[in-house]
């Protein structure tokens, strides 16, 4: 009943649907439910350690017998700078003090490593069907030793270019992800964010350029954006956002309330991380960015945003904290992970019935 089944042949999956891997917005329980309902359900690693991953292995495994999907960073690990850090600390000064906090406290690790030999060992002992990863590809060897395991590679893409070259090195698909997608941006040929394109015109033009499957991500949360992304060449579609809202979801209260009263308020920006991502827009987004030339290197910002949203949560704000949304959040319906994949086919392929 689909018009491309290139995606569903090559996951195992019966609905073009791929459940975003949201880090510290879903783990296993959600990509049960997505992967149990025919879709492709993710469990994100890249907040997780050798152990949390396994269990969570071990969690999906225990409820279904249908494919998943392991996500991980393979970002370039920063380097640090004094100045830069001491620039940084300047900026939020003001806050610390608002809060009675101490601007010159050790700050909170950080740890969001990429990709690494421990972790495509643990890839190589847990052989997911599908590794997936967002900031471009591992090193070659790494990205090899993945491929022996047999998993089917996918990789985020936010241009043609960036399409050409991991198509070029072997990804079995490309997720091309464009402007309206929450979260962090997938872009690793480039740092100019006003250069990405939105979804409807990144598409097709990814389609045309490559010869794998593309999947679709960015500002899709019902059927209708899935017909359409399919429409324009596609073979299915990451969706994120919409699945904010079941609960499944791991986000705090502040996040989904966020979601609830402003939906469609949401910025790119760099103040949480270092590097641009999709989020609601809050109090530090408006005075400090929502792009600040002063926050260092991904993933180091986010230290000394830590203490501040520490402060304010407990007070019930969400002043400094990251609430990650793409721009079709006010299309988002509560209901259970299972019966939404359910939906967003059954929606999906009434409205291309209906385009016959």
């Amino acid at each position: 009943m689909w018009p491309d089944r290139r995606l569903l042949e090559l996951l195992g999956i019966d609905v073009p649907i791929v459940q975003a891997p949201m880090a510290g917005a879903n783990r296993s329980e959600m990509a049960i439910a997505v992967s149990n309902a025919g879709g492709l359900g993710s469990i994100p690693c890249a907040l997780l350690d050798t152990d949390a991953i396994e269990s969570e292995c071990a969690q999906f495994r225990a409820q279904s017998s249908r494919p998943f999907n392991l996500n991980f960073f393979c970002h370039a690990p920063p380097v640090a700078d004094a100045a830069v850090d001491a620039d940084w600390r300047a900026t939020l000064a003001s806050y610390y003090a608002e809060l009675g906090l101490d601007a010159s406290a050790p700050l909170p690790n950080v740890d969001r490593a990429p990709f690494d030999d421990a972790a495509c060992a643990l890839v190589e002992r847990l052989r997911p069907p599908v590794v997936s990863f967002h900031f471009g590809l591992p090193d070659p060897e790494l990205l090899a030793r993945v491929r022996a395991t047999g998993a089917t590679i996918l990789s985020s893409a936010t241009s043609v270019a960036e399409a050409r070259w991991l198509a070029a090195r072997g990804c079995n698909a490309v997720i091309a992800q464009g402007a309206e997608a929450g979260g962090h941006r997938g872009m690793f040929l480039g740092t100019d964010i006003s250069t990405q394109a939105g979804t409807l015109a990144l598409v097709p033009q990814i389609a045309d350029a490559v010869d794998v499957p593309v999947i679709a991500a960015g500002g899709i949360a019902d059927g209708r954006g899935i017909a359409a992304a399919l429409a324009l060449g596609a073979s299915g579609a990451q969706i994120g956002t919409a699945y904010l809202f079941t609960p499944e979801a791991t986000i705090s209260r502040l996040h989904r309330r966020a979601l609830d009263e402003a939906a469609d308020n949401t910025a790119l920006t760099n103040v949480f991380t270092g590097r641009p991502a999709r989020s609601v827009v809050n109090r530090i987004m408006r005075e400090v960015g929502p792009l600040a030339g002063a926050a260092p290197a991904f993933p180091l910002a986010a230290a000394a945003l830590m203490p501040l949203r520490a402060a304010t949560e407990r007070h019930d704000r969400s002043d400094f904290t990251s609430l990650w949304s793409g721009q079709a959040a006010a299309l988002g319906r509560n209901m259970g992970a299972a019966q939404l994949t359910n939906l967003l086919a059954r929606e999906a392929l009434e409205r291309l019935e209906s385009l016959r």
